[in-house]
């Protein structure tokens, strides 16, 4: 998409760039001693509903898919890009977000200020993934280097925001009594939200691929011994799937994430 009137500042473009660099940098400071991995900190507050540790290794393609979008949407030749005006800011504050939260996360801990950042990191994402799913035709470029990488970590955000915040409740000695219930409850809303995201989302399938991972994760973690978790995250990932599915049935949103288009 772009556009003769549209100009992106070079602080736009900059700022993106930056971001994307500052997730990863900021992700990597226990390598130098500085605060604890995060994998340690959200130990020590883990819930029934987080994640088994394999599910994590997404941030590589997270990262990676970050990167090409920032290094995407810098070169000259998208300086007049209409979409990528319009999602640049929201995009620059994701990055952030994701930064600052990993920085704070490594250092304080998954606390309540921990779950503000992380809905203000994923209420951009949801900005940039309503203008990812607006009529007209993305380019190649746009589908593969821009919606999909978005998508994605908009897709992991939503579940690790609920994860947060469960992880948030326990930080600060809030605890349900019928804690399997709960947490069953937590999966099922998660689904809901997700699926309800999906449906004006045209049945975005990178949102949709990524948070049936997270949800594999959460399924994992619970084993045998947590049926009614288990049953939650078959229950919300067939939620999820009916709603892709029936959503790209439509030949004009099908051909919206899938089709070709001119680059």
């Amino acid at each position: 998409m772009k556009g003769g009137n549209i100009y992106r500042s070079l602080l736009q473009r900059g700022a993106i760039l930056l971001g994307a660099i500052l997730q990863v940098a900021f992700s990597s400071l226990p390598v130098i001693g500085v605060g604890d991995p995060i994998g340690e900190q959200s130990d020590r507050v883990r819930t029934l509903i987080t994640p088994a540790g394999w599910a994590f290794s997404i941030w590589g393609p997270l990262f990676a898919g970050s990167f090409a979008y920032a290094i995407y949407q810098i070169l000259p030749s998208q300086k007049q890009n209409m979409l990528l005006a319009r999602i640049g800011w929201a995009s620059a504050g994701a990055f952030f977000g994701n930064a600052m939260w990993a920085l704070y996360a490594q250092l304080s801990g998954l606390d309540v200020l921990s779950s503000l950042i992380i809905i203000f990191t994923l209420l951009c994402l949801l900005s940039v993934f309503r203008a990812l799913v607006d009529p007209g035709s993305l380019s190649v470029g746009e589908k593969y280097l821009v919606a999909l990488p978005l998508s994605a970590l908009a897709a992991w955000l939503t579940a690790a925001t609920i994860v947060n915040v469960s992880a948030s409740l326990k930080y600060h000695g809030l605890t349900l009594d019928d804690a399997g219930l709960a947490a069953a409850a937590v999966v099922i809303v998660g689904g809901l939200i997700a699926a309800a995201t999906l449906w004006p989302g045209r049945g975005n399938p990178w949102y949709a691929a990524v948070f049936l991972w997270a949800l594999a994760g959460i399924h994992a973690a619970a084993g045998d011994e947590q049926d009614l978790i288990r049953l939650a995250t078959i229950i919300s990932g067939g939620l999820v799937t009916v709603a892709t599915i029936v959503r790209l049935a439509a030949r004009r949103n099908w051909r919206h994430w899938n089709g070709s288009a001119a680059t």
